[in-house]
């Protein structure tokens, strides 16, 4: 059974999401791509309530930290009129694959809590839904980045370890530069946060905080 912990708080996220920024830089030398706002795209992966909603068995305690940070700059993402991607995890029987042999239950159609939490404004955005971890697999995402003239993404939502931490690997194979805010996703505890960001600073990503892309993003709106 997975220990669940809130290591995110809505009061702790800014400290704690520096230090922890600071861990990493300290044991890998974090690829600092330079950030480019009018090339890049917002990726939201999974911000549904089968994770959000506390009566949900796979309730991750930490998502109510990083709500606001999403929406904040989802919506700095729209007024740049860059492209925002919702992703919506859906299985259905013929494409679980081994989601199915792996987890006790899907989140199906039919299921009252798979839809994105109304804090997200979906219709602004495009929605992507997908089947397994990768937000690539067998989706249309990597065609509509290149359609719009993406060459790096910003990867947000949950969960860090799975769905993002796979997402982000896939768009560093498909040719993106990745950043990946430490206080823009989260997971079920501190220990697999961690070492994903560990991961990904390694070889995949710049580890960033959502603050600096925040700004950065506004800040082309203003130039």
């Amino acid at each position: 059974m997975t220990i669940k912990e809130r290591y995110f708080t809505s009061q702790s996220i800014e400290h704690q999401s520096a230090e922890l920024l600071r861990q990493i830089t300290t044991q890998h030398r974090n690829k600092e791509f330079h950030f480019k706002p009018v090339q890049s795209a917002l990726l939201v992966l999974d911000m549904q309530a089968y994770f959000l909603d506390a009566s949900s068995h796979a309730y991750i305690p930490s998502s109510d930290a990083i709500i606001e940070g999403i929406v904040q700059l989802s919506q700095a993402y729209f007024t740049l009129e860059r492209p925002v991607f919702f992703s919506q995890h859906i299985n259905t029987a013929s494409n679980s694959g081994m989601m199915a042999t792996w987890w006790k239950d899907l989140i199906t159609p039919q299921s009252p809590l798979h839809e994105i939490i109304p804090d997200l404004d979906v219709a602004k955005g495009t929605l992507v839904q997908k089947s397994q971890y990768d937000a690539f697999y067998q989706t249309p995402l990597e065609e509509l980045l290149h359609a719009t003239g993406v060459t790096q993404v910003v990867l947000c939502g949950v969960m860090t370890h799975l769905c993002c931490e796979t997402t982000a690997r896939s768009a560093f194979m498909r040719g993106f530069e990745v950043f990946f805010p430490v206080d823009g996703t989260a997971t079920y505890s501190l220990e697999h946060h961690r070492a994903s960001l560990l991961n990904l600073a390694h070889g995949f990503a710049s580890i960033v905080l959502m603050k600096d892309i925040l700004d950065a993003v506004r800040g082309a709106h203003a130039g």
